[in-house]
């Protein structure tokens, strides 16, 4: 992961100092400038886990983004007809955790070598995708992408969308903060996707931690 780490780091130094506020660090007057990062990694449940808690994550929620349908429910998203993926929303503060430990978070969490599905759950709505805000997002998004690939091409391609964010429709109320409203379940759901047996597959010590996702 070295490789993936050098390339985000070299693409945040080649962003014009105005750019590189914004996207690393950025401040208005009056207070911090937040941002907003989405990304889609199969089930929306074991997503929010890994970012909450982190220095600089000032909330997360989970929810709908990507499709056609507006307000979609559910059992709409669930049935794959409207288009939509499976997400989070964070709204982080870039003066104290940039865009690329993001970034990085969100890859050692998912397997990207796979299309349209991650783990047990089938279909496009568990498709993994970045879903970019700015042109910076955009341009971190596709350099860590290709890190990526080049240190793993023994195994194939990466299907991970990188595409213009869209409206993130957020999720009823009893999905946000799953994980601890139903831990027992939320547990054995993790388990028996075999979630974290393939992510220590994937990236071995830099996969996250049992059952915690990071």
């Amino acid at each position: 992961m070295l490789l993936l780490v050098m390339v985000v780091f070299s693409m945040v130094l080649s962003l014009s100092p105005a750019a590189a506020g914004a996207a690393d660090g950025g401040q208005k007057a009056g207070g911090p400038a937040l941002e907003k990062a989405t990304f889609a990694g199969g089930c929306f449940w074991c997503m929010e886990p890994p970012f909450e808690g982190l220095e600089g994550v000032v909330s997360v929620s989970v929810g709908y983004t990507g499709g056609t349908k507006k307000d979609p429910t559910y059992e709409e998203v669930s049935s794959g007809t409207t288009g939509h993926a499976e997400s989070i929303e964070i709204v982080y503060d870039p003066s104290k955790i940039g865009y690329a430990r993001l970034l990085d978070i969100f890859w050692h969490n998912i397997d990207p070598f796979v299309r349209d599905r991650q783990f047990c759950d089938v279909g496009t709505q568990y498709r993994t995708a970045i879903f970019y805000h700015n042109e910076e997002q955009r341009k971190l998004a596709e350099a860590s992408k290709k890190a990526l690939e080049e240190a793993n091409r023994s195994r194939g391609p990466i299907y991970t969308e990188i595409t213009p964010a869209s409206t993130f429709f957020r999720a009823e109320e009893y999905h946000q903060e799953y994980h601890k409203k139903n831990p027992v379940r939320y547990k054995f759901y993790r388990w028996n996707c075999g979630r974290d047996a393939r992510l220590a597959e994937l990236w071995g010590e830099a996969a996250p931690h049992k059952g915690e996702g990071r």
